[in-house]
């Protein structure tokens, strides 16, 4: 055998403390291999993969050599590079046409989903897509397209095959070098083009038969059941809440639920599905316990647990199956089976199962808030009631330690959830924890437990009964709501880290939770480095739209914008993410840009300045570069210009453009396509741009 490789004592002693509690790591070298996938600037390509998948078979090669102390590292090693495996190989698997080009003509598919954009307008995501003119290899499996113009006389159900005429483009990359990055998300939901119509949406032909249709129609359905049986007010929510179609929620509600920090009720997520499986499996534990024949002679909890598996795996079905719902149904599922086979539902080892089941399967997820937030909260709860279990705590009168136990549960799942609710929305809700002490109780024990009495009724038409109970349970909900996101000084808002900060605070947690021994102290200290990290991050001063039809510099009054209209999603998310999430008019009022509507200068300091022109004719009169230093323009330059001249061709190359101080007076310029690389995403038939360098004399040039 080989010899054991020997560590210094300490070292030793302190990874053998570790035995009985490696489980927990295992999400989390998982999710640094996929992190790491994901930050990558180019694809590592075959070569790449090969050499990853002979390093961790070292790794594990060298486990029997390591000795029992060092033998985890190599194992986590392995799972690190297990984990860059699994983002590339979903990478690929999911890949599939993007258009190319921006499109405007028939449109032909079958509906697949109905939601509603930002804007508030219906839209159809469809498959099986014919356009005109493109080819069956070129054309996207899925494209998504909002109506401006209504759907026309027949309104659009799933499985519908549908004609309209529309506007398609390929899907965005970010609005600002390093912000959150659309193509990358439509990539893995095969969404290859995004656009609008304004013309009526014609039925083609009805829904074809298929289980999956089948559930779709149900769903809508539903949906239409629920907002027709209850108030506007109250029957949007409902259909959110129990098929996942928020469609039919008002505008003033949703605002108003965002700013209570209670728009997580919307979602189908692990609130939902907890008590939706905790409702029934409660009841028919209790119900079959009020039997005593039954609850001596047969494993009542076993049998409940296994009834409760199967009506949230009925519920994530009947939701429409999305990602979060995905995700809440697997770590429910969890701790059921731990139920079913006589282990304890709620431990460390549970969340870090259903992690592990969930990145296998999406390692996208990872990425995304969905994920960052359930796990956070759910890891946080389950932490804090193990130390509450093990105190010796006076004994409280029941009411008492239910209310207690939803105080600390707001509490704990608040804390836990907010930096990362903060990083990706740019919003604090100083009223959070109250708005969610008076709705989620309510959530609870009133509104779940009616929509699945009313569920169960609905089959001989006494559904209103318990229809009646979840819209008093609603309208309180959207009452707690209301009356604080009314309160001055409801919402607070700060800008958005750097890329560093969440992966160094999320770190630092998750030792000082895992680790067993006093070391675990020390990682605290990242909450410190993250936060200091997120205080000195640097906005940009100035912005550069991908279009050119909107400029933003930063002042000391906050950005302007060159504007007051247009480009308004990027508009809105610059100033989101400065943490100052004024209306676009107020941003272009601040008086920075001079000139006439067409021909707009700025000052950006230093004797340095930029002219943004608008339109062929504008572009034509312009003498040389206006005294600037760069020319943003909105269509395609051909002229000889003795400055940087980011014209549409150019910016479509680049991306959006940002711009930095550097520190002597002048600006260092970021493209968003030097930032996401060559990626799967990204690739669309153009080499990557050339840097973008601005000349403090005046003269600038990509090379």
């Amino acid at each position: 055998m080989p010899r054991a490789i020997s560590l210094p004592g300490p070292v030793s002693a302190a990874l053998l403390a570790q035995r009985g509690h490696l489980f927990g790591w295992v999400p989390v070298c998982l999710g640094l291999g996929i992190g790491g996938w994901f930050a990558l600037d180019a694809e590592p390509g075959l070569a790449g993969y090969a050499g990853l998948a002979a390093l961790a078979a070292l790794a594990l090669g060298l486990t029997r050599a390591a000795g029992d102390a060092a033998a985890p590292l190599w194992v986590g090693l392995a799972l690190v590079c297990g984990g860059f495996g699994l983002a590339g190989a979903r990478g690929h698997a999911v890949a599939a046409p993007i258009l190319e080009f921006r499109y405007y003509g028939p449109i032909e598919g079958r509906i697949v989903a109905i939601d509603r954009s930002a804007s508030d307008a219906m839209r159809l995501t469809l498959d099986r897509v014919r356009l005109d003119a493109v080819r069956p290899e070129k054309t996207p499996e899925r494209i998504r397209v909002a109506l401006h113009g209504g759907h026309g006389p027949t309104r659009p159900a799933p499985g519908q095959v549908v004609i309209l005429t529309g506007h398609l483009s390929p899907p965005g990359g970010p609005v600002e070098p390093g912000g959150f990055d659309f193509a990358r998300h439509a990539w893995f939901d095969r969404l290859g083009a995004v656009g609008y119509t304004r013309t009526p949406v014609l039925l083609l032909r009805q829904a074809e038969p298929g289980a999956a249709l089948a559930v779709h129609r149900l769903r809508d359905r539903m949906s239409a059941g629920l907002r027709a049986a209850m108030p506007e007010r109250t029957g949007g929510v409902a259909a959110a809440i129990v098929t996942g179609d928020r469609s039919g929620i008002t505008v003033e509600v949703r605002d108003a639920l965002r700013a209570s920090n209670l728009a997580h009720l919307l979602a189908i997520s692990g609130l939902h599905m907890g008590l939706l499986t905790g409702f029934i499996f409660a009841a028919l534990r209790y119900g079959m316990a009020l039997w005593p024949a039954l609850a001596l002679h047969w494993p009542v909890k076993k049998i409940a647990a296994g009834a409760a598996l199967l009506a949230g795996a009925g519920y994530l079905v009947l939701s429409g199956g999305s990602v979060a719902t995905e995700r809440a149904f697997v770590m429910v599922a969890v701790m059921l089976v731990a139920v079913m086979l006589d282990r304890r539902a709620l431990t460390l080892r549970a969340v870090a199962m259903a992690a592990v089941i969930v990145l296998v399967r999406r390692p996208e997820e990872l990425t995304g808030p969905g994920f960052q937030m359930s796990f956070a909260a759910t890891t946080a709860l389950v932490v804090a009631f193990g130390h509450i279990r093990d105190l010796d705590l006076p004994r409280l009168p029941w009411w008492g330690r239910n209310v207690g136990a939803v105080f600390l549960s707001s509490l704990v799942a608040g804390l836990a959830t907010a930096p990362f609710a903060a990083a990706h929305f740019n919003m604090i809700a100083h009223y959070g924890l109250i708005a969610n002490l008076l709705a989620v109780p309510v959530m609870g024990a009133v509104v779940m437990p009616a929509a699945v009495v009313a569920g169960c009724l609905w089959l001989v038409g006494l559904q209103g009964v318990g229809l009646w109970v979840m819209d008093l349970g609603l309208n309180w909900i959207i009452t707690v709501a209301e009356t604080v996101a009314a309160r001055p000084g409801a919402v607070g808002h700060v800008p958005t880290p750097m890329p560093a900060v969440l992966p160094v605070l999320t770190l630092g947690l998750l030792a000082a939770i895992l680790w067993q021994g006093r070391a675990r102290i020390g990682a605290l200290a990242a909450l410190p480095l993250a936060f200091g990290l997120w205080a000195a991050t640097e906005r940009p001063l100035l912005l550069v739209a991908e279009s050119g039809k909107l400029v933003g510099v930063l002042t000391e009054r906050g950005r302007a914008l060159s504007h007051p209209r247009g480009e308004g999603f990027a508009a809105r998310v610059w100033l989101e993410n400065d943490g100052a999430p004024v209306s676009q008019e107020t941003a272009a009022a601040r008086g920075v840009f001079d000139g006439a509507d067409r021909v707009l200068r700025a000052d950006l300091g230093a004797g340095a300045a930029l002219v943004q022109v608008r339109g062929t004719r504008a572009r034509d009169g312009l003498d040389g570069c206006g005294g600037a230093i760069l020319v943003v323009l909105d269509t395609e330059d051909r002229s000889d210009r003795p400055c940087l001249v980011l014209d549409e061709v150019r910016l479509r190359e680049t991306g959006a453009v940002a711009g930095y101080g550097d520190g002597a007076g002048g600006l260092r310029l970021v493209s968003a396509r030097e930032i996401t690389g060559d990626r799967l995403w990204t690739r669309r038939g153009s080499p990557a741009p050339a840097p973008l360098i601005l000349a403090r004399n005046g003269a600038g040039e990509g090379q």
